[in-house]
């Protein structure tokens, strides 16, 4: 009995070791961009139960959970981000009916949800700024208004300059005074110094919380607070068009100090539900292009506040291009592990609706897999925006055929310096007509890729030769061992061009190597100067669809032959070993446990 029960305990140690950490903090994200991902009712245009439909997929690929970009009311002056209900549904996606069946259906796929919540501002057409229009009792300051610049009938109050393009200010005839901006005009600024605002929005979260999601990804938080008294900003340098956001310096309208303890009164809004419905975790996920100095006072303060969860880490996307080297990826990835809190997690996104797709920001369909190789192999949660997993690009959008309104405002021959289009296309499901997004007589709201047969989920699934879906597959079911989930973390450049990390867990006896040749030249690698005590011959356990090796293969760890811009993940032969010997005693302490069970 006694080696019953110390073989019982083995199991048991092994299989609680993930349970010390929270659901959140070895999870992997997908953001679904709800007019791309599935179209259900043939409008052209994707919709709630088009997602529903697709859960099984998010769960194939082994998510823990999804976030959707606005699914509220809208005029749609910028695609949802401009909310005239923040408690209800657009009709393009569904009803509240079909938000509260897609919940079920995830929950039952045991995925869980996480939606936008875009604070900064509203429609014009919310009732609350009609209200503010019209000076109503309680309302008369629920939106940043001011008076024309003094000695002036119509000036702005100062020079200050949207996020898109033009001044912040808009003048409002009715009220007769100007709202203040930050993006669309048809975006007014919510006013945050005013306690009312603050508990409406508050509200906002409770009640969507109440509806069964998982915590929320904020939008544009540094815009959420100005300085009082409205100072002129100084000029950047960086631009000679005053009408430019680079033109000024916004060190009066961005990482106002008050935005960062708004974003600590959500999170205690989120623990204090947490406590009260004795319910999971609820998480925040900031997002702040900020310098790294400001974003990491998102995470917690010196008195040990806690703020967001997952400010989101954009270095990948902000500072690595198609000219990186391997000691550019080396840096960028340390730069954010450097500023990491004790007791916090780091997060990695290589790509969302706003930003290039991978493969067209990094130099092509090549850089798929390394990419995904080094986001999935690095310690802590990752987010992949849709397409990701299969090398979707992006689409060259005519004039003619752009949507994005920040595209819209420029002209035909600046457009393509403001669209967001052509990250946002549909979602490549198959190679029939309209890629299985919709319905084959309706045209989607945005074109698809030329290249769709040959660049999609059936496709590569199908395939009888490696692909970007069975890369990043293999990569994710690596993610759920101890190794990559409590592991150490290592990293070298290796050679003249080759990014090395190395995740390894002593107790586990599990060695993982990550070799990625960012160059255009083959390399001769010795993995040995990542640790000298790694085995003499390493196991390919994960290769890109590029590489000449094979999953299973054997090969010397001081002389690995990698070709221009192949990825390979590496493990020791105790692997196999490990693997077979938690099979045989997991069969043996279940046998066990029957017999104790009916003793």
């Amino acid at each position: 009995m006694a080696l019953y029960y110390w073989l019982a305990l083995l199991l048991l140690g092994w299989s609680t070791v993930t349970a010390q950490k929270d659901w959140w903090e070895s999870a992997s994200f997908y953001q679904i961009y709800p007019r791309s991902f599935q179209d259900s009712n043939g409008d052209g245009i994707g919709d709630l139960n088009g997602i529903k439909s697709r859960l099984p997929y998010l769960k194939s690929l082994g998510m823990t959970a999804f976030w959707l970009s606005p699914i509220y009311p809208s005029p749609m002056a910028d695609f949802g981000y401009d909310i005239s209900n923040f408690m209800d549904i657009h009709p393009s996606f569904g009803t509240l009916a079909d938000f509260k069946q897609l919940v079920e259906e995830a929950k039952k796929l045991q995925l869980r949800i996480i939606l936008d919540f875009v604070p900064n501002h509203s429609s014009d057409e919310h009732e609350w700024f009609k209200k503010s229009v019209q000076r109503v009792s309680g309302y008369e300051d629920y939106y940043v208004w001011q008076d024309p610049k003094p000695g002036t009938e119509r000036d702005p109050p100062n020079n200050w300059v949207a996020a898109w393009y033009g001044s912040a200010w808009e003048w409002n005839d009715e009220r007769k005074q100007f709202y203040l901006h930050q993006f669309h005009k048809k975006q007014p600024d919510l006013n945050y110094r005013n306690p009312a605002v603050v508990q409406a929005m508050k509200d906002v979260l409770r009640f969507w919380l109440d509806q069964g999601v998982d915590g929320f990804r904020i939008d544009a938080v540094p815009w959420l607070f100005e300085t009082v008294g409205f100072p002129d900003e100084p000029v950047s340098g960086h631009s000679t068009d005053p009408l430019s956001q680079n033109y000024l310096s916004h060190i009066y309208t961005l990482d106002q100090p008050e935005t960062v303890d708004m974003v600590y009164q959500w999170r205690e809004l989120m623990d204090q539900y947490k406590q009260e419905h004795n319910t999971t975790t609820k998480v925040l996920m900031t997002e702040a292009w900020s310098s790294l100095d400001v974003v990491k006072t998102y995470f917690n303060d010196s008195n040990n506040r806690q703020g967001s969860q997952m400010p989101f880490n954009f270095q990948l996307i902000m500072r690595l291009d198609q000219n990186s080297k391997a000691s550019d990826f080396q840096t960028v990835i340390n730069s954010w592990l450097d500023i990491i809190p004790p007791g916090h997690t780091p997060n990695w996104v290589l790509g969302n609706h706003d930003k290039r797709r991978v493969s067209s920001r990094m130099g092509g369909d090549h850089m798929v897999d390394i990419m995904a190789m080094i986001e999935l192999t690095l310690p802590g949660i990752t987010v992949t925006y849709q397409g990701e997993e299969i090398g979707m690009h992006d689409v060259d959008i005519s004039w003619a055929d752009t949507q994005d309104p920040a595209a819209c405002q420029l002209t035909e021959e600046t457009y393509q310096e403001g669209t967001r289009d052509p990250a946002r296309t549909p979602f490549q499901w198959d190679s029939t007509a309209n890629a299985g997004f919709t319905n084959a007589s309706v045209k989607p709201w945005l074109p698809l890729a030329t290249d769709y047969p040959l660049v999609n989920v059936k496709t590569q699934q199908e395939s009888a030769q490696n692909s970007h879906i069975k890369v990043f597959k293999e990569l994710m079911n690596l993610r759920g061992t101890n190794t990559l989930i409590w592991g150490s973390f290592k990293s070298l450049v290796l050679g003249e061009n080759v990014y090395a990390i190395l995740r390894s867990f002593p107790n586990d006896k599990r060695t993982y190597v990550v070799l990625a040749n960012i160059g255009s030249k083959s390399e001769i690698i010795d993995a040995t100067k990542l640790d000298n005590s790694l085995p003499n011959e390493l196991v390919f356990r994960v290769v890109s669809v590029s590489s000449n090796h094979i999953t299973g293969e054997s090969v010397a760890t001081n002389n690995i032959l990698l070709q221009p811009y192949e990825a390979v993940v590496l493990a020791n032969h105790a692997i196999r070993l490990a693997q077979q010997l938690y099979v045989l005693i997991g069969a043996f302490c279940m046998l066990v446990g029957v017999q104790l069970f009916k003793a």
